[in-house]
């Protein structure tokens, strides 16, 4: 072979092959990562649990930001009881320390704003109790917190259906609220579930459409249009509930089910439905 043509081969599979070699250093740079990160965590669950919530507690001071504090009241976020810590921060935290439903409990009991957004993503859904989701619920004041821990923990519960039923039924705000967080979460994670359960949750809805409490109201007005976008037949369930609060004498009923109409029939849920058939 002429030594150009050889020297264009040689380059032409160096080229080729570079790709491979960089994909085996990301995989062998990732193992790495994990491998180091699973290290780190199992030394921090070795400590005592006061020693692991006093660091916990730090990583989120250091994170603090004092203008998110300041604006959070902007988003009716209470924070009297908080460091600052933006959302993506409080995340990294919980993928560094790991599962830890002790350090979960303790972080809760501290009433500090981040520190139970962190709880979330630490405690071991599995592991959640009834009675840990009854008082969770009650010392929700907020609902950021109410969210988070619905979406991030107790929506992968054995036990959130039930607690579906139970909490719309209370008149505490943010319980109610948690109830209808927890129906919207469910439709987007629970691949699993049938459409019944989601038809009792639209008869949820239709009870409880009428709360003018602005918490509750946005999210029985989530729920109802997130059912509405799981598929086809929840879909036209969704529309028939919806045209139905949309007729209501009642004010709040009603805003509930035009502002669910103008989703359910909009371009964007059309198109979302169309990728499901």
């Amino acid at each position: 072979m002429p030594k150009a043509a050889a020297k264009t081969a040689t380059q032409t599979s160096a080229a080729i092959s570079a790709p491979n070699r960089s994909r085996a250093t990301a995989r062998a740079d990732g193992k790495a990562t994990a491998a180091a990160r699973k290290a780190a965590q199992a030394a921090f669950a070795a400590q005592p649990l006061s020693a692991r919530l006093e660091q916990a507690l730090q990583a989120l001071r250091a994170a603090a930001d004092a203008r998110h504090r300041d604006g959070m009241a902007r988003f009716a976020i209470p924070n009297q009881r908080a460091f600052g810590v933006p959302m993506a921060q409080v995340q990294a935290v919980a993928k560094r320390l790991g599962r830890d439903r002790a350090l979960a409990a303790a972080l809760w009991d501290s009433g500090w704003y981040e520190a139970r957004l962190l709880a979330a993503y630490l405690d071991d859904p599995a592991a959640v109790t009834a009675a840990q989701m009854d008082r969770w619920a009650r010392d929700f004041d907020n609902w950021a917190v109410c969210d988070t821990v619905c979406f991030a923990l107790f929506d992968r519960s054995p036990l959130a259906w039930r607690k579906i039923e139970q909490w719309a039924r209370r008149e505490d705000e943010f319980v109610r609220r948690a109830a209808f967080a927890l129906l919207a979460s469910k439709s987007v994670h629970d691949k699993s579930a049938g459409d019944e359960q989601f038809l009792r949750g639209l008869d949820l809805v239709e009870a409880h459409a009428g709360d003018a409490r602005n918490f509750v109201r946005k999210a029985v007005n989530w729920a109802l249009r997130s059912i509405g976008k799981r598929n086809a037949a929840l879909h036209a369930a969704a529309l028939a509930t919806a045209a139905r609060l949309a007729a209501s004498a009642d004010p709040v009923a009603r805003w509930n089910g035009k502002d669910a109409l103008r989703e359910l029939n909009g371009p964007a849920t059309a198109r979302r439905l169309a990728r499901k058939t």
